[in-house]
């Protein structure tokens, strides 16, 4: 069964507002949970990589600096 035959007698707002409204409510708290979960991994993610960058700097730094310095 088509979902345009489903909806084919129904008013606009059934279709536009009705249904939204109810998937919302329905599936709300899941879809914030998904969305807050997304955020937080890739809150996570570009944590990571701007630690590593840091650490990758520094080795970079002092290493670069012993070699120059020949005092390690």
């Amino acid at each position: 069964m088509a979902v345009g035959k489903i909806f084919a007698g129904m008013p606009w707002w059934v279709t536009w507002v009705a249904v939204p409204a109810l998937a919302l409510a329905v599936f709300g708290g899941m879809i914030v949970s998904v969305v807050g979960l997304m955020i937080l991994l890739l809150f996570k993610v570009l944590l990571f990589i701007g630690l590593i960058a840091g650490l990758v700097y520094f080795v970079r730094k002092f290493t670069s600096s012993s070699k120059t310095r020949k005092d390690w």
